[in-house]
This record gives C-alpha cells, structure tokens and sequence, in this order.
C-alpha cells in the first residue's frame, strides 16, 4: 500500500510540475525540451494543419480563402500548400517545395466573410466530414463502472452521426490498449467493437493515448483522436507531455470527453484542457449521459467546420521544437478566433515507431 501511494503522489508531483510549466510550453519555448533525446520525434516532410475559426459568439466562420491565412514558422513566413474548406475537394497551390511559383489566385469568387451558425445548410453534413479519419479511444477501466452502458450508448451515437467520415477505429483501454475495431469504412466492425466492451482495472490513459497517436501518425490527412474518459489516470508509465508533443508533431487533434469524476480531480482536469488546446482539440466535461451526447455533438460540428492547410516548411536551421503561427489577414477578420496546434517537433530519422517500452497487454488486439 505504502509503494502505490508512493507512486501516486510521485505521479501527481510531476504532473504539477508540468502544469506549472504550461506557459513554457504553449508558447513554444523548447530550449531545453530539444537537449532531451529520450523524446519521441518525428520526421516532417509536409505540415499539416486543421484550423477552426470562430467568432466572438462560437460560431464557425466559414467561405474564408487561402489568401486570407499567414502562417510563419519560427517566424518564418510559409507558403499555403494545400488548402480545404469544410470538406471540400482539397486546392493545391503548390507543386512541390522547390516551387519559386507564386500560388496561384483562389478559385472561389471574393465575397465578405462572415459567422455562421454550425449548421450551415448550403453542405451536406457528409460532404463536410470527408476526409476524416476518426479515432475512438473509450475507457473501460474501473472508473466506468457505474455509467458503462450509458457511455456505450453516447458513442455509438457519435458513430452514426460520422457518415461522411473516411474510417472510423475504435479503441478501448483499462490497464492495456484493446485495438477493437482498426480504422475502417465498415461501420459494422466499430459498433461491434463499441458493443462487446467490457469493463477492466486500472486506467492507464496516457500509455494507451500514446499508443494510439502512433497509430494515426500513420494515417495520411485529416487524423483526430476522440478520447472518452470517466477518470484520472493512474496506471501510467509516460507523462501526458509525451503525449501532447508526439499528436502536434503529427498533425493529430485531440478531443477530450470527461466525466464529472475526473473533473473533481484538478490534475486531470488541467491536463485534459491543457493536452487538448495544444493539439488543436477541446476538452468537455459532462455531468451526465445528456452533456455526453451534446458534448459528441460538438465535436462532430467542430470537424465538419475544420480548415485543412498544409505547407512544405522553408529552410530553417531549428532541428529541434518549431513553432507554428496562424493569422487571418485583413482588418475585418481580426475579430475572428483561431484554434489549431501551435508547433512540432522535427528530426532527421523519424522515431514515431519507438514504443517507449510500452508492452501491450493480452487484450492488445493487433494494429
């Protein structure tokens, strides 16, 4: 007993310590993060961005053009690449980083941009969600006792409003990560995943989100991560961290579902908003199985109304922690909000494939 509260308040120590560090992390100040080779890295060749915008209110702000984008890294101005619009067919502006050609101009027709409310009838809500890929991960740990089938129920619901998703994969986790349902058109194979659940021990979130994230790194375009959690995490051998900087450095949003238990916890609470805001995510917290289902509901308005921007980054000497800033440009736009990551991590040799000595457990199903 004494051991396990050890590890706990070891556990919660360093959780604290990195909350506290928050600014230095979200501002992108990585001097000493980038002298630390034990962290997982990855290769980047074309950055990929999902940018949501929104006005004062929370609306979405859509019929925004390429041109009315600036994105610098390390204050380095980037040329748009490619760029989509609420799933539509993606523009590409660019051959090729060699390319000295100036984009070419936009192809839709200028007009005053403004809010609109999330359910914009001029698109089909399958025509929006093309593209993305989904991944569920669903806590079955012994935190989720008490509202098991409730959850099931909200999920499952969350599947069938994805129609126009490209695949879906659904992933359960208590202790170990169980690959349920790998991504997939065939809706069939993610409800059954979703319904033969069942419910195990302790939660180790963090290793299990980490396994994940490196599953949808190698997944080309739009990958997001939708994590429902009824509890705290305290199984893990990774800090969240890790975590949060491996989804940046591979363009993967973090959605973050909690239930009024893991709110009651502040560590967690902190740690999920925070883990979520830099990937370019949100975080909710539902008192119960009705904020469950509004909470789904949001995130599936959220990638229906995503901006895709992608661009080939200009020589830049930084080999370690680049950091990405987003505009919109004009004087009108100005009172509009930004949402995306806000950096990535880059080396030569890619060590997405690096499992951190993490050993899935026997209900691992295989990738």
């Amino acid at each position: 007993m004494g051991s396990a509260n050890g590890r706990t308040m070891a556990k919660r120590f360093f959780l604290c310590l990195w909350l506290l560090s928050g600014l230095f992390f979200i501002n992108g100040d990585r001097s000493k993060a980038q002298e630390d080779t034990s962290r997982i890295l990855v290769n980047v060749v074309l950055v990929q961005l999902n940018v949501a915008v929104t006005d004062r209110k929370g609306n979405y702000v859509n019929g925004l053009r390429p041109e009315d984008f600036s994105i610098t890294e390390d204050k380095i101005p980037q040329r748009v690449a490619s760029f989509e619009a609420g799933g539509e067919p993606v523009r590409k502006l660019i051959d090729s980083p060699a390319s000295n050609t100036p984009p070419p101009p936009a192809a839709v027709t200028p007009s005053e941009t403004g809010s609109q409310d999330a359910s914009d009838p001029s698109k089909a809500p399958e025509l929006r969600l093309a593209g993305a890929n989904v991944f569920i991960l669903f806590d079955t740990s012994n935190y989720m006792y008490r509202g098991f089938v409730f959850a099931q129920d909200a999920i499952a619901d969350f599947v069938r409003s994805l129609e126009g998703a490209n695949k879906i994969a659904f992933y359960s986790y208590s202790r170990d990560l169980s690959r349920a349902a790998s991504l997939t058109a065939d809706r069939s194979q993610v409800f059954r995943g979703v319904r033969n659940t069942v419910a195990g021990d302790d939660a180790a979130l963090y290793n299990c989100l980490l396994l994940t994230v490196k599953d949808a790194a190698q997944v080309k375009g739009r990958k997001v991560i939708v994590v429902f959690s009824n509890g705290p995490d305290n199984a893990s051998s990774v800090p969240p961290e890790d975590v949060a900087e491996l989804a940046q450095s591979t363009g993967t949003v973090i959605y973050m579902v909690s239930t009024q238990l893991a709110q009651d916890e502040p560590v967690s609470t902190a740690v999920f908003e925070r883990m979520s805001k830099v990937t370019g995510g949100k975080a909710y917290f539902a008192k119960n199985w009705g904020d469950e289902k509004k909470a789904f509901a949001s995130i599936r308005e959220d990638l229906a109304h995503l901006y895709a921007l992608s661009y080939y980054p200009q020589p830049n000497p930084n080999r370690g922690w680049r950091t990405i800033t987003v505009r919109l440009v004009g004087e009108r736009l100005q009172k509009y909000h930004i949402r995306t990551r806000d950096g990535y991590r880059l080396l030569q040799q890619s060590q997405v494939s690096s499992d951190m000595n993490l050993t899935p457990g026997p209900d691992s199903g295989s990738k």
